[in-house]
């Protein structure tokens, strides 16, 4: 639960604003990264005027406002945002969905309910495995983007966690498929 007493004016706004963008493109052969909430993908024409093709939803519900049949490419994540739920059986897919997209100059959200807890956790993994990044540096990164920016307890233990494998040797790697 969210609380809004003595929340700091950027953290409203970032509430408030539906997405940010994370990664800009690298030259003109990679696309945008963007992270964002429920209300990016109820806004069509922001999404098309961002040139966004793909959508990573992670989200534990039945109903979507866009999909596959709006003309997205959608990859779902079907958890909630509980500390308990474990998070690393979705990253390799998700950190390899959104780099082949990226790579092709596709534009990608990644969004969640409110995008503060489960879309930034994966842009985190993501800075971590494809931009070799510690924690500390892709959470700093989504935060000064995105104020808002808070992975419940448990997603921060798991992509300490994923930091630290994708700091090992490819082959004493854990969670890597």
């Amino acid at each position: 639960m969210i609380r809004f007493d003595n929340m700091p004016p950027e953290v409203m706004q970032a509430i408030c604003t539906p997405m940010h963008q994370i990664l800009a493109p690298q030259g003109s052969l990679t696309g945008t990264l963007y992270l964002g909430s429920l209300a990016a993908v109820q806004e069509k024409d922001m999404l098309i005027e961002h040139r966004i093709t793909h959508l990573v939803q992670v989200l534990d519900a039945p109903w979507l406002p866009l999909s596959e049949k709006d003309g997205f490419n959608c990859y779902r994540i079907p958890i909630l945002d509980q500390h308990t739920v474990d998070l690393k059986p979705h990253l390799e897919d998700a950190c390899n969905h959104i780099d082949r997209a990226l790579r092709s100059g596709k534009n990608v959200l990644v969004h969640c309910q409110q995008g503060i807890s489960r879309s930034p956790a994966i842009v985190i993994a993501y800075l971590i495995r494809n931009h070799g990044m510690s924690y500390d540096s892709a959470f700093a990164l989504c935060k000064r983007n995105r104020a808002c920016v808070k992975p419940n307890s448990g997603f921060v233990t798991a992509l300490r966690e994923w930091e630290m494998d994708w700091r090992r040797p490819p082959a004493a790697r854990r969670f890597t498929s």
